[in-house]
């Protein structure tokens, strides 16, 4: 940056990054025009065609090799600019740049900073936003769920008692996803500041945690679930827990589609140097043509169980938002209509 500094210091090449180019290849090509001259003007001795050949390509190659050098420190500002916006990108860590410059760099840079500041500012207010909007509806659904146990409590019928066992789930329900967003809102700030580290999982440890959520699911509807672990320990760079939250939320979406006495399958093993972990049913399925809308927030696929259970159209946009986040792949894949499904989540080792 010093010598971009200083040529930005001259008046006639104040305003223009290509007009400083221009100056110093200018000079660079003049500069074997000069040695040879002072070759020739001051050597002592008769100077012959073929030392002025050799003292001409040896002041070329010097000239070139000046040259490049003070070229690429010209272009400074450029890869400044550049490292500036893939450290917010990929880490979110803001930079400062300067911003006096009035060539075309020195507007880049001032462009750049003003539109991390910004994109700072906004993700910011968002996140502020939707904290506040999560707090205010875990209170409202907490009402009916306060008013569905006083229900219970006074030993109703067994009609009303299972009408406030419903509004209990649905209400359970809603507390989980919007727990969800804003496990995945932290999630991703955690992400995107500090450049994640990988971490060992021992997969024998996390299944109990993944058994206690979704028992009750897999007992309702007579679900077996068959877990072959061929790769204990790994080393990925996501959560522990919100790996458990994608495979409960995978678990669940398998449960919710399958048949009744049914089976569902979770694999993880190796395969080259990837890590890959697979939830296989035998449910309903879906069309080829459907995977994409699968994974849209609010998507259209939403549908009723097999046991008419309700979906919130969200559960696997989060997955796949979580699983992207850190370095992995979601997939979906079924062979049609009441052919099953498979959803497969790959982390490069």
């Amino acid at each position: 940056m010093k010598l971009y500094h200083n040529l930005s210091q001259i008046s006639f090449l104040k305003k223009s990054y290509a007009f400083k180019f221009l100056f110093v290849a200018f000079i660079g090509i003049h500069i074997p025009l000069i040695g040879i001259l002072f070759f020739v003007l001051f050597f002592e001795h008769t100077v012959s065609p073929t030392s002025i050949l050799l003292f001409s390509l040896i002041m070329t190659l010097l000239a070139t090799v000046v040259t490049l050098l003070i070229l690429k420190q010209l272009i400074k500002p450029i890869s400044i600019a550049s490292r500036s916006l893939d450290d917010y990108r990929n880490n979110r860590q803001l930079s400062v740049l300067p911003t006096e410059y009035t060539d075309e760099a020195g507007l880049l840079m001032c462009n750049i900073q003003e539109s991390i500041y910004e994109a700072e500012s906004f993700i910011n207010e968002k996140q502020d936003l939707i904290y506040m909007l999560s707090h205010d509806l875990k209170n409202f659904a907490g009402n009916p769920q306060g008013l569905a146990e006083l229900i219970l409590s006074e030993n109703p019928s067994e009609s009303v008692k299972h009408l406030a066992g419903l509004i209990c789930e649905s209400t359970n329900l809603q507390f989980r996803y919007i727990e969800n967003f804003i496990k995945l809102l932290k999630e991703q700030d955690q992400v995107v500041k500090i450049n994640p580290e990988f971490k060992t999982i021992l997969i024998s440890n996390i299944l109990p945690f993944i058994n206690e959520q979704v028992e009750q699911r897999l007992i309702d509807k007579k679900v077996n679930l068959k877990v072959n672990v061929e790769i204990d320990e790994v080393k990925l760079k996501i959560d522990e827990g919100l790996l458990v939250q994608v495979l409960v939320n995978l678990i669940s979406n398998a449960v919710k589609f399958s048949y009744f006495d049914s089976e569902i399958k979770l694999r993880v093993f190796k395969e080259n140097l990837n890590v890959i972990i697979t939830v296989t049913d035998e449910g309903i399925g879906f069309d080829k043509n459907q995977i994409d809308e699968l994974f849209k927030k609010f998507t259209k696929m939403s549908r009723l169980g097999t046991a008419n259970e309700s979906s919130t159209g969200i559960g696997l946009y989060l997955c796949k938002k979580i699983v992207e986040k850190n370095k992995g792949k979601l997939t979906a894949l079924s062979e049609g209509r009441n052919k099953g499904a498979e959803f497969k989540i790959e982390f490069e080792l």
